[in-house]
């Protein structure tokens, strides 16, 4: 019961990113209109550098470990697939919530891995929670920026919004406790669906909102999301 408690403990701290970002989005204002679209555009690359990340370094190779290749083509396929699909539907309906999709399509699995670990015996929950609160701090401040430009009146229910979305981190965290521990086929099928979802959703939405004209450091800050990625995987193998 103390590891289930320290699972959702981690999953919580994790979770609170999210809201934290969309504050800090809230907050963020600059006389410089120049400074301020630079910083939008960079911190949309550095979440999208950061997706990538958890893409490369977590989601595709857990994910692969159980799964044989056809399993792993169905999994990504049909998760690129169905948010294609709702792309689709939220284009024609005139709605975009990529950044939010993307962020809960890394976020979940991530969460239920750490359950999972946590309940063999893991060691390094905490520092994966931290990791987890860093990649969900740009990501919860890019959906924010996203949905409050749908709904320009509308950002402290888009805030109250953000912090409901806190229980998804515990409640995927003991997904991964009680029910996923012993099935790491299933597991990496999640994994390997968002991974699909992610990648669809960061070159359809996400990546083409980089660019600035003129301007280099966007792209050089989805380099240092990737990196910050990196760094973070490397700490996980050396604890």
């Amino acid at each position: 019961m103390s590891d289930l408690i320290t699972a959702l403990t981690y999953a919580a701290i994790a979770a609170i990113a999210i809201p934290l970002g969309g504050f800090l989005a809230r907050i963020e204002r600059f006389q410089n209109k120049w400074l301020e679209s630079e910083l939008k555009h960079s911190v949309i690359a550095y979440g999208a550098g950061v997706l990538l990340a958890a893409v490369a370094l977590v989601l595709v190779p857990e994910g692969q470990k159980a799964l044989s290749p056809l399993w792993v083509s169905l999994a990504v396929l049909s998760g690129g697939l169905m948010f294609m699909l709702a792309d689709v539907y939220l284009t024609r309906s005139g709605g975009s919530t990529a950044q939010l999709l993307a962020m809960l399509l890394d976020f979940t699995p991530e969460a239920m891995a750490l359950g999972a670990a946590l309940a063999i015996g893991g060691t390094n929950g905490l520092l994966l929670a931290l990791l987890m609160a860093l990649q969900n701090l740009p990501e919860g401040f890019n959906a924010y920026r996203e949905m409050v430009a749908l709904r320009p009146h509308q950002g402290r229910k888009i805030l109250l919004f953000f912090l409901l979305l806190v229980p998804i981190g515990p409640l995927s965290a003991w997904v991964g406790f009680v029910w996923l521990s012993e099935h790491e086929s299933i597991l990496g099928f999640i994994m390997l669906w968002a991974t699909g979802g992610i990648l669809y959703l960061t070159f359809q939405d996400i990546a083409p909102q980089v660019r600035l004209e003129k301007d280099w450091w966007p792209p050089m800050a989805a380099v240092g999301g990737f990196l910050t990625g990196l760094l973070g995987q490397q700490l996980l193998v050396i604890v």
